[in-house]
């Protein structure tokens, strides 16, 4: 008699040996293919944050930085997924998101925060039209209120982290 015990005990052992061999160098390893939101969340969702938080810091160094990793997700995004529900995702953000990138961008260059203010606004809202326009109005990016990442200092100022130094050699006795 078959119970529900040995049934799972069977699922158990085939998983188990399944994982195995699967962790057995040269054996071959499942294709990962991220889908267009895991790619939104996260290549752009945590830059768009630190680029906003950075922003209000007027910390221009680090927001050029994120300006930069952000356009680059998005043009990565648009190899990688160049065709979503009917739309040209490379022309979709060229019209969308590429107009207000290029004003934050003067806004970090010129460091008016002013003008920053208003450009990230801008990509904000941007970001909200490409999700309307992709059937996903229900997808609604906000400015950040505070920071996520407490493990960096993403405001400028000091570093507080650890000291860089050389690491000691050991004594050899």
């Amino acid at each position: 008699m078959i119970t529900m015990p040995r049934v799972a005990l069977a699922i158990l052992a085939l998983a188990s040996s399944t994982a195995v061999a699967l962790a057995q160098p040269g054996a071959p390893q499942p294709d990962y293919h991220p889908s267009f939101g895991d790619l939104m969340t996260f290549a752009v969702q945590p830059r768009h944050i630190k680029l906003g938080v950075a922003g209000r810091a007027r910390n221009w160094p680090y927001a050029a930085y994120e300006a930069s990793e952000l356009r680059n997700a998005f043009n990565r995004i648009g190899r990688t997924v160049p065709t979503y529900r009917q739309q040209a995702i490379p022309d979709m953000f060229a019209s969308a998101i590429v107009p207000s990138m290029d004003k934050l961008d003067a806004a970090i260059k010129a460091k008016d925060g002013k003008a920053f203010d208003a450009a990230y606004r801008s990509v904000t809202a941007s970001c909200n039209n490409c999700h309307a326009g992709l059937d996903h109005a229900y997808i609604v990016i906000r400015e950040p209120s505070v920071s996520p990442y407490a493990d960096q200092n993403l405001t400028g100022g000091s570093n507080t982290g650890l000291a860089r130094s050389k690491p000691k050699q050991a004594s050899v006795q």
